[in-house]
């Protein structure tokens, strides 16, 4: 089973309907588990009264270190001057335990997003989170067969390479388009095969069997593959011959060690 994560940061609903329909897609792998989170608000109530939000949809808080249960992260935000906001980044400076234990290397994470216009920042709010993925060692996975409907120029329509998204006009009053939710479907669909064939071949590698090695140093296992049997072979070869290696100090006019 592959575990992904929609993790979002929602203002004015867009990033959740946009996160539903990305849910919509990695669904589409039935070995796929997914859930959904939001990460907590950092503006007080008056203030988002006063910027006419809507209530937050209903779905978990999530913490940092429920991060660490996922194969694989979608993270979902509206931009802030083209880059992610302050609640999101507010959340993601928290996973500093997850960095030092090294919890989040060799998973897989990508983004979605909205802005206000065409050039409000659809490749560079994505551009400046990846550093992120970077530093905890985060597989970074952007759309890899394209952008659905690039180079279409009939209509305004949101995402990048970078991953899918929406415009929302300047007041938030622009629905997002059936292409949008197309592609943040693909996105989905695409992100959960990638994980997925990871997460799949991870398990197959690893076996509880005992090694056992032969006579002749050849390593048997009839549950791995042919290319995973050469490759340990080789190793206990190596392994074993280091054993053999002997040292011996020896004194002349230059000093120095000798493998026999």
């Amino acid at each position: 089973m592959t575990k992904i994560f929609i993790v979002i940061y929602t203002t004015y609903t867009h990033i959740y309907q946009l996160a539903l329909e990305v849910k919509k897609g990695v669904e589409s792998d039935p070995e796929a588990e997914v859930e959904l989170f939001q990460v907590p608000e950092t503006l007080p109530q008056e203030v988002l009264t006063k910027m006419h939000a809507p209530p937050k949809p209903d779905i978990p808080i999530i913490t940092a270190a429920k991060l660490a249960e996922a194969d694989g992260f979608l993270f979902g935000f509206p931009t802030r001057f083209g880059t992610l906001p302050a609640q999101f980044q507010s959340f993601l400076d928290s996973t500093g335990q997850l960095w030092s234990t090294g919890a989040l290397k060799r998973k897989f994470g990508g983004f979605f997003f909205s802005t206000s216009g065409q050039h409000g920042g659809q490749e560079t709010t994505a551009f400046t989170s990846v550093t992120y993925f970077a530093h905890h060692g985060v597989n970074f996975v952007p759309l890899s067969t394209g952008l659905p409907y690039q180079g279409e120029t009939s209509e305004v329509i949101g995402g990048s390479f970078w991953g899918s998204g929406t415009i929302t006009g300047s007041d938030a009053s622009r629905p997002i388009s059936e292409k949008e939710k197309e592609v943040a479907r693909v996105q989905g669909k695409e992100f959960v095969e990638i994980v997925g064939t990871y997460v799949r071949g991870t398990k197959v590698s690893i076996v509880n069997d005992e090694i056992s090695v032969d006579n002749n140093n050849n390593y048997t296992n009839n549950d791995v593959s042919t290319t995973t049997q050469d490759a340990r072979t080789r190793s206990i070869k190596k392994e074993k011959n280091e054993k053999k290696k002997k040292r011996f100090w020896i004194c002349c006019k230059s000093d120095s060690f000798l493998d026999d």
